[in-house]
């Protein structure tokens, strides 16, 4: 039987977040709202769920303990010159995370099926997403969101796409419009570049 957060999950699809990412001019940029949510209670959180790490900038969605781990813990080995950022991303990156997600115990295993959790991430001016399945996404678009304020983000986005507003006025948009109509998005809004 679900439980109450089961069913929240299952209904939005994503977790009571919103995660924008967008690039520009060989920049990323990763914006995120505050909102700590536990079924009907809401918290705003001071550890912001946006972080750079080494080459790294991510933004969080699923669990705090995750973005500890993603911040904390992140130093996997270089990209070596005969892989693509794809591959390393994929292979390398993925790899160390996974193993990082075990050693910290925030990894789950259903029928031999190792689950994370979803993830922003921005490397050499490129925008990732990465599903709790560990698969590394790069979408044919400049932007993506991610949470259950997400679509909300991503309708704002499209509707800007043609807009010469700065990046980072574009995502603080898309967040205000996340909050405006989900319940599980609420500002202070922080913005990263890498």
């Amino acid at each position: 039987m679900l439980d109450f957060w089961d069913h929240i999950k299952t209904f939005w699809g994503e977790d009571m977040t919103c995660i924008i990412g967008y690039v520009a001019d060989k920049k990323v940029y990763i914006g995120a709202d505050s909102a700590g949510v536990d079924g009907y209670d809401m918290s705003i959180r001071a550890d912001e769920k946006v972080f750079t790490s080494g080459p790294f900038i991510m933004g969080f969605t699923t669990s705090f303990r995750m973005g500890n781990i993603l911040r904390y813990c992140t130093s996997p080995n270089e990209q070596s010159s005969k892989q693509t950022d794809h591959e390393y991303l994929c292979t390398t990156f993925i790899d160390h995370i996974m193993a990082q997600f075990k050693t910290g115990g925030f990894s789950e295993i259903n029928n031999n099926v190792v689950s994370g959790g979803h993830f922003l991430l921005g490397y050499k001016g490129n925008l990732y997403k990465v599903e709790s399945d560990f698969q590394v996404g790069h979408t044919i678009f400049n932007y993506d969101a991610i949470g259950c304020g997400g679509n909300y983000a991503l309708g704002c986005l499209c509707a800007l796409e043609s807009s010469s507003i700065d990046p980072k006025d574009k995502i603080i948009l898309a967040l205000k419009a996340a909050e405006k109509f989900s319940a599980g998005v609420s500002g202070p809004f922080h913005i990263l570049e890498i």
